[in-house]
């Protein structure tokens, strides 16, 4: 069993970013890692590097890091999963399969192994690191700096913002403070500390590239990457990027990479988001969004033209949700917002994540143009139903599934985008079926878009546990979309 090792990778294809996220979205397996060594002799040794000085900088530049990495290192720790591996498909035709004894809804699932990192966040034992470094985990094991190996439970999980909270039964652990990533500036000193691809801890430095970036690996709407080319490999995910007060400004999440491996193009989630999400996870389990009700999207060039803007900034409402806050406060399709709260809205995802970051309830002020025309525009925010939720089928069975077994989520931008499903589509998303379950008996499979239980639409998980529960005296009429196409399925409880 090779483990792989998690860091979302993002491939760069012609003109847009095609992303790839091997081994199910925890990095490529490795089987191993050649390193070649350059010896050089006393006698041919090249002259240490003079440090430079910077104009504004202490007296005395840094020439070693050591003390920072004293302090952050024992932190920072080796996460070590175990995931049911997918059932392999036979070529055998159906009919035969019984027959011969070949059936795979019993054939055992083998258990994969994947890796990452974390960092402890408080003394007695939360480990903040990345929802995908965890996501779908069977058993969970910590390896911290000083050799012990912990079981780990899970706390919470957020995929929109890809972090996740875990728990080992420990007191007294080293922390990681954290630190504010919006007084972070490009060209700031970082490192960063993980284990990349299972090599033990490593500490690499560099400084940070950008602010405020999305690559789009998720549905996009809660990515404010600070950008790095300290670097960041498979198996750094949920590791640390901390400045040069050892304080923790970014969780390690992501690469843009044409190969999978490093080219100075790493992604960390900022401390302002990692610290409000952890936050929530670790008082209740969940993280609480809001939501303006519209539909935004960046200015181009050429968008910022025929509406007759001077520059690209702000966010164009492209829809606005009927009976939503927005609808209600009165703003409209072809708004552009530039602030928020009196602070300027540069582009569509920053004001995505400042509604999302906001307490539902609270009242926002919006500075719009309309028409040329600077107006400003009061709306009262309503908390987000969960983007992405998804459910074990042992949960599906445990609370009204009967048997159904399958995995499913809400239809996401990044969902749609892979299935090809058409703009606006809604509904539930299968993203695993259980060979044993009453599921896969009845034909459902992966990717298929679950719209309709016994005539009621679902979109949420406890909506469909509750079209399921309708009907225990007969199968369950279900209506999926299939490559584009409608069909129904008849779900039969099991027995």
């Amino acid at each position: 069993m090779s483990p792989t090792h998690s860091t979302r990778t993002a491939r760069p294809v012609a003109r847009t970013a095609a992303i790839a996220l091997a081994a199910a979205l925890v990095g490529a397996g490795v089987s191993g890692v050649v390193a070649t060594l350059s010896a050089t002799t006393p006698e041919h040794a090249s002259p240490a590097p003079t440090p430079v000085a910077v104009p504004g900088a202490a007296a005395t530049p840094v020439t070693s890091y050591s003390p920072i990495v004293d302090k952050v290192a024992p932190a920072v720790v080796t996460i070590r999963v175990e995931r049911r591996a997918e059932a392999q498909p036979t070529d055998m035709p159906v009919p035969f399969r019984e027959f011969f004894g070949v059936d795979p809804r019993r054939m055992p699932r083998e258990k994969q192994g994947a890796l990452g990192s974390g960092v402890v966040i408080r003394a007695d034992g939360l480990i903040l690191t990345n929802h995908h470094v965890v996501d779908q985990a069977q058993s969970m094991r910590v390896e911290l700096a000083d050799g012990r190996s912990l079981a780990a439970t899970l706390v919470g999980s957020d995929q929109p913002s890809d972090l996740a909270l875990i728990r080992v039964q420990a007191a007294g652990l080293p922390t990681v403070p954290f630190g504010d990533s919006e007084r972070v500036k490009v060209g700031d000193v970082v490192l960063a500390l993980g284990n990349p691809l299972g090599v033990g801890q490593t500490v690499t430095m560099g400084i940070v590239s950008a602010k405020g970036r999305a690559t789009g690996v998720s549905d996009g709407s809660y990515e404010d990457f600070l950008q790095t080319d300290a670097p960041i490999n498979q198996g750094n995910s949920g590791g640390a990027l901390v400045n040069l007060n050892g304080e923790l400004i970014g969780i390690n999440a992501q690469i843009v990479s044409p190969s999978g491996g490093n080219v100075g193009l790493g992604f960390a989630i900022p401390s302002s988001m990692a610290k409000a999400v952890s936050d929530q996870l670790a008082s209740s389990g969940t993280v609480r969004r809001s939501k303006l009700g519209v539909t935004v999207q960046g200015l181009s060039p050429d968008l910022a033209a025929s509406l007759g803007l001077s520059d690209q900034h702000g966010a164009l409402v492209s829809g606005v949700e009927p009976g939503g806050p927005a609808a209600k406060a009165g703003l409209k399709q072809g708004d552009v917002v530039v602030a928020l709260n009196g602070t300027p809205v540069t582009d569509a995802n920053l004001l995505r994540n400042r509604i999302a970051a906001s307490t539902p309830g609270t009242s926002v002020a919006l500075e719009v143009l309309r028409d040329g025309r600077r107006q400003t525009i009061d709306a009262r925010l309503v908390q987000r139903e969960s983007e992405t939720a998804s459910v074990t089928p042992a949960a599906l069975d445990d609370e009204g599934g009967s048997g159904v077994g399958i995995t499913v989520s809400p239809v996401t931008g990044q969902l749609a985008r892979e299935l090809e499903l058409p703009r606006g589509a809604s509904g539930l998303v299968i993203t695993d079926v259980d060979p044993s379950g009453a599921a896969a008996s009845a034909g459902l499979r992966p990717g298929d878009l679950i719209k309709s239980v016994n005539g009621r639409a679902v979109d949420s998980v406890s909506s469909l546990k509750s079209a399921l529960a309708s009907t225990k005296d007969r199968p369950a009429l279900v209506l999926v979309t299939r490559q584009g196409a409608d069909a129904f399925i008849a779900l039969p409880h099991a027995s």
